[in-house]
């Protein structure tokens, strides 16, 4: 249950910081007023790194900014760690079956395999 939670948590917080990227690549466009940087980071901080660089490339906004690229890899980084944490330390061998695991490959790096194949 726990891996569902966090599943959709991530999937939630990348997908607004995406939108919120896009929104503010079009507002940039129009000149009209922005999202602020500070809004952009802070969605970062909480998970959605995925999505920030993906619309960093996709919409090109932001990507000449070493300040995005640096926090957006050093929150990436914090959340793989964090998910690593989490996957080892929570998840108990009843979550194998969401996941579609034999419960001899519940570790972390299988798990994470696993959710990224898939």
């Amino acid at each position: 249950m726990l891996i569902k939670i966090v599943l959709v948590y991530y999937l939630a917080v990348n997908i607004i910081l995406f939108l919120a990227m896009a929104i503010d690549k079009a507002k940039a466009v129009k000149g009209r007023w922005r999202i602020p940087e500070s809004t952009l980071f802070i969605l970062s901080v909480l998970g959605g790194a995925v999505g920030g660089f993906a619309a960093m490339y996709l919409f090109h906004h932001k990507n000449r900014k070493w300040s995005f690229k640096i926090i957006f890899a050093l929150c990436l980084i914090l959340h793989l760690i964090l998910v690593v944490f989490i996957v080892n330390t929570f998840i108990s061998k009843n979550d194998s079956a969401f996941l579609f695991l034999p419960e001899s490959q519940n570790d972390s790096f299988t798990v994470i395999n696993q959710i990224l194949k898939q």
